[in-house]
């Protein structure tokens, strides 16, 4: 998912100590009145620091709140105020409520959504392609209409399976948006033709800022639990039509030998279907099988040369897919899924903290997947910025927490430490 919330810093802005300052002339002082009243009705105020050429905002009032209803007394605010072309945002001040208006009123464009049906149609070209290619020893017919009738027969499977996960995806967080009056795009699917599966997955743009913690919550959390909820099923399916096969007892010349990496549930699905954890080796070499079960969820090794281990039908690896997405989505960072639950859940302050931690896991981690050097690439750029909605002070209400750590225990549950081994 993708949204451009930005995120404020105005805690570093003090009041006076007379709880005034200069008013800048260009605002009215009947226009000061009516600001001063419509905030007035909602904060008990104890000081105001009026805003000049420096400072960003409007105004900033400091006091607390009457009502506990903190959004009922947001959506009020911002009702009022809307006329001026003020936007309010509710902070805390140590234990006060700051109420800090700013100029302007978020007025969202709307898209074309011609180019979310162009790029649909792409991806599902591109997919289909790729579930036509997959796993196929068989040689393609010769002549176009009887290599697309080829491609659509051979590949409906996988392309059918992925883009129900992903459109199930994202449009957990497009209804979710649209419940709670975001302005939000369709998705916008990402073609990926000749990859390993044939897209790059798919995202909303979210247009506006939500209003509180509860609704980044619900546009943040709907989206993967959603895509998990067909992900499973579809990869449970998909290991009922595969075969568990013998791997070959060594590295073949110029041969390349690819194997999809275990998540938690991966492996309990495979569990449940062949009633063993696969891939199963030939020999533990005296290790334990924990430890070997330890190291090779985390590291991709050794391989299991001659051992035994499933051969995925389409199917199977459109709902393998759908859990590395979900997982993908859910590393705890920035401006991904996870970063809004952890955000919501524990504050931007314990976000900033835990960022560090994450980038030195996917470096050590790089080296035994590069793909995570490439995700910490992206996360340098986009994991720093962690989304603040407009009211702070609205706290999580408690399903809503039990929600954010549910978001965590499927991050757990889903992340694939080596997505793909290749021999």
């Amino acid at each position: 998912m993708e949204s451009n919330e930005t995120s404020d810093n105005f805690g570093t802005f003090q009041s006076s100590q007379n709880g005034n300052t200069a008013k800048p002339a260009l605002i009215s002082s009947e226009r000061d009145e009516i600001i001063t009243r419509a905030v007035g009705r909602v904060l008990k105020i104890t000081s105001v620091t009026w805003g000049g050429q420096k400072q960003k905002y409007v105004a900033r009032f400091v006091g607390r709140l009457y009502s506990e209803d903190t959004p009922a007394a947001y959506d009020k605010l911002a009702a009022d105020l809307k006329p001026l072309e003020i936007t309010p945002l509710f902070r805390w001040e140590g234990s006060d409520h700051a109420v800090i208006l700013m100029p302007g009123v978020i007025k969202a464009k709307q898209s074309q959504s011609w180019v979310n049906l162009v790029l649909f149609i792409l991806t599902l070209l591109s997919v289909l392609v790729t579930g036509g290619l997959y796993g196929s020893g068989e040689e393609l017919p010769t002549g176009f209409w009887p290599l697309v009738l080829a491609f659509i027969q051979r590949g409906w499977p996988f392309a059918v399976s992925l883009i129900a996960i992903l459109g199930a995806h994202e449009f957990g967080h497009y209804l979710a948006g649209r419940k709670h009056g975001l302005n939000v795009s369709l998705p916008y699917f990402i073609p990926m033709p000749f990859t390993s599966f044939g897209t790059m997955g798919a995202f909303i743009n979210m247009r506006e800022i939500p209003r509180n913690r509860r609704v980044l919550l619900d546009v943040g959390i709907t989206g993967p639990l959603a895509g998990l909820v067909v992900a499973i099923p579809v990869l449970l399916l998909g290991l009922s039509l595969s075969e568990v096969s013998v791997l070959p007892v060594a590295a073949q010349p110029n041969a390349q030998l690819q194997m999809e990496g275990n998540s938690i549930i991966y492996l309990l699905a495979k569990y449940i279907t062949f009633g063993k954890l696969l891939p199963q080796p030939a020999n533990l070499n005296g290790a334990s099988e924990l430890l070997y079960w330890v190291k090779y969820f985390f590291t991709g090794q050794p391989f299991p040369y001659g051992g035994v281990d499933v051969m995925l039908h389409p199917v199977a690896w459109a709902g393998w897919a759908g859990l590395l997405v979900t997982g993908l989505n859910l590393i705890p960072v920035g401006q991904l899924d996870g970063g809004h639950v952890i955000n919501v859940l524990l504050g931007p302050k314990w976000s900033k903290r835990i960022y560090p931690i994450i980038m030195v896991a996917m470096f050590g981690m790089g080296f035994f997947w590069n793909g995570w050097w490439l995700w910490g690439a992206i996360l340098l750029l986009l994991g720093r910025m962690v989304a603040e909605p407009l009211d702070m002070i609205t706290p999580l209400d408690n399903k809503r927490k039990a929600l954010a750590i549910l978001g965590l225990v499927v991050f757990v549950l889903t992340i694939t430490p080596v997505p793909l081994i290749l021999i």
